[in-house]
């Protein structure tokens, strides 16, 4: 059945689910409305894993292929503690530059049919635009979401910690943590490649070390400046690229979770970061914009909307809650640092590894490292763990949601 399809923001979520339906039928009318000009997207590089190539192949190798043709690799992580160094393996991670996956997914979308307006801003107060089903896919401060606040429950909860998301000219051939300890308290920052010449760089603190070093204050060449001193090391003398917001605020920001009660209204939907945020930490943002266009359009196969779209909404939010859980103990784990930066830094990187866990914030670490290392080699510790784990979850869960109310 031929159905009109608009999606509002150009960003990776709208542009592959408007590829996924085109391919699942041709007469479908798609059109992806970006309000920014062609080219101009933000950010540097996104990382993501194997488990999500393999999805993207299954549903469409030729997008998959581009994506995979264009990335960098790594299966280990280095982490430096002030002048010590440790490595660890770890599972195969890929980075490919936000501007090159955009630019890939846009030009596959228009040989399939895709109708891409670029510099087109939808106005919600003056209305959805005409269509079967209306898409907002227009990122954490989606405008149509905002319009309809109160329906979709939307709640925004800030973190703590102070972060900029920066380039860099050098390229790190792993995933690289560095922690620098500063008269003010510890800084560090997370590397890793994107392309032959890039990699990016994301520079986290908590409050009282941003106002110490003078963070608060500095613009932005004075911040890189300092930045660039401080992370030296890992550097080898190259440069740190800033983005200067356009409308002139702070480049500095405290990350936001969203999450809403309900991800639809009549014939308009949420997809990616309009319907829910997950702390960057984990590097999950872009798999699941991705894997939600990967579930509305296998439920817009169903043919009763209202159907399809509660349908989309329990499949993912039900997907979603172990990332959830996994990406507030990862945020948790760096609010912490104290509690683990004076470890020996093997066991300091192991116990950074295992920062999903619920069980971690409650149990000293030298204790837990040494379970975690027992349960490595005895297989009724690691079932322990992993009953335990969950049960602990999801009893600190209800006690947050008790505690909202």
């Amino acid at each position: 059945m031929r159905v009109k399809v608009v999606c509002v923001g150009g960003g990776p979520a709208g542009l592959y689910l408007s590829i996924l339906l085109k391919l699942q039928d041709p007469s479908h009318d798609i059109t992806v409305h970006e309000r920014d000009a062609e080219g101009s997207t933000y950010g540097w590089g996104v990382t993501y894993w194997r488990g999500l190539l393999d999805r993207l192949t299954a549903h469409d190798p030729e997008s998959a292929r581009a994506i995979t043709d264009n990335s960098v690799s790594w299966s280990e992580g280095v982490a430096r503690v002030g002048d010590l160094t440790t490595r660890r393996p770890g599972d195969e991670g890929f980075g490919i530059g936000r501007h090159r996956l955009l630019e890939l997914l846009a030009a596959r979308a228009r040989s399939l049919g895709v109708r891409l307006e670029y510099g087109h801003e939808i106005d919600p107060a003056a209305g959805l635009p005409e269509a079967d089903l209306v898409v907002a896919s227009d990122g954490v401060h989606s405008a149509l979401r905002t319009h309809h606040a109160a329906h979709f429950g939307s709640e925004l909860r800030p973190g703590r910690n102070h972060y900029v998301w920066l380039g860099t000219t050098k390229v790190f051939d792993t995933f690289t943590f560095a922690f620098v300890e500063t008269d003010h308290g510890w800084i560090w920052a997370y590397g890793y490649g994107f392309g032959p010449d890039r990699s990016t760089c994301v520079v986290e603190c908590a409050p009282d070390t941003f106002t110490g070093l003078g963070l608060d204050r500095a613009d932005e060449a004075e911040s890189l400046a300092l930045l660039e001193k401080l992370f030296a090391d890992i550097l080898d003398g190259h440069a740190l690229i800033g983005r200067s917001p356009a409308d002139g605020s702070s480049p500095w920001l405290n990350f936001r979770t969203l999450t809403n009660r309900t991800w639809y209204r009549d014939n308009l939907v949420l997809l990616g970061d309009a319907a829910h945020t997950t702390h960057y930490s984990i590097g999950a943002g872009t798999t699941l914009a991705l894997e939600d266009s990967l579930a509305l359009a296998g439920a817009l196969r169903e043919t009763d909307l209202p159907r399809a779209l509660a349908r989309y909404e329990r499949e993912r939010k039900q997907a979603l809650l172990p990332l959830q859980s996994a990406a507030r103990y990862s945020a948790q784990w760096y609010e912490d640092l104290p509690r683990y930066i004076h470890l020996p830094p093997e066991r300091m990187f192991a116990l950074l590894g295992q920062r999903h866990s619920p069980l971690l914030p409650y149990v000293p670490p030298q204790l837990y490292y040494r379970l975690d290392k027992a349960a490595g080699q005895l297989e009724a510790l690691r079932r322990f763990k992993r009953w335990l784990g969950p049960k602990v979850a999801r009893t600190i869960h209800a006690r947050t949601l008790t505690s909202r109310k």
